[in-house]
């Protein structure tokens, strides 16, 4: 796997949300809406534009945050996509977000998730590769339009697939007699080529110079809240 910066910010960029608008318009709905929850609570959730290359925007994330996110950052792209992530301590957690704001916002979403198979002797992480793929109205299941996934699950590959297949799809892969075999990082790759995205590319991100948009919240939280460095979160990688 060629990943994100070289998988240096992962479990941020293990897994990643793209939404079919623009950074600012996703920011401030996703603002909104958050600022609407979190209001009885005293707790006060603001959007501003962060500058710089891919990993400063990335650095406005920390510390990281358990056992709720405190920051996230919507990321222009070279696409009509933007990039979704957050601070919480486990890595990014796009799926329900990226459900809410798809019919929200009437557009497309993502949830992108590619985690390299490391584990030995009890250090390392379990493999995951995973595309799902929502949109703005009522499926079978919530809003969820296709979605392909193989994992390793405590030891054990599982491949899982629901909706209908895109055009391009290689589907005789998901016959392949190894589960891990049947959706691979280069197929993961290939397909969100086709949907227009390139998303382990760093120059992919933030072009001409837009900036990304963080949404941050202040105020009391709850008396477990807990910081960490991107170094603890990897700890045991």
């Amino acid at each position: 796997m060629k990943l994100l910066l070289d998988d240096r910010w992962a479990p941020i960029t293990s897994e990643m949300g793209f939404l079919e608008t623009d950074a600012e318009h996703a920011a401030r709905a996703f603002t909104a809406w958050q600022a609407g929850l979190e209001a009885p609570r005293g707790i006060a959730v603001e959007a501003r534009p962060v500058s710089g290359p891919l990993e400063q925007a990335l650095s406005s994330l920390l510390p990281m945050t358990s056992p709720e996110t405190r920051r996230e950052l919507f990321i222009p792209t070279r696409s009509p996509w933007t990039a979704y992530v957050e601070n919480g301590w486990g890595g990014t957690d796009a799926s329900s977000v990226m459900r809410y704001m798809a019919r929200t916002l009437g557009c497309r979403s993502m949830r992108v998730v590619a985690v390299p198979h490391t584990l030995q002797k009890d250090k390392g992480r379990y493999g995951a590769v995973m595309l799902e793929v929502y949109g703005p109205h009522q499926t079978a299941w919530l809003n969820l339009v296709r979605a392909l996934g193989a994992s390793n699950d405590g030891g054990r590959w599982v491949f899982d697939q629901s909706g209908e297949p895109f055009p391009f799809e290689k589907v005789e892969r998901y016959q392949a007699r190894r589960v891990r075999d049947r959706f691979t990082f280069d197929m993961l790759e290939e397909y969100l080529h086709h949907l227009g995205l390139s998303p382990f590319a760093e120059d992919f991100y933030l072009p001409q110079g837009a900036p990304a948009w963080l949404v941050e919240k202040s105020g009391t939280f709850v008396p477990a809240h807990t910081e960490y460095t991107l170094a603890q979160a990897r700890k045991d990688f």
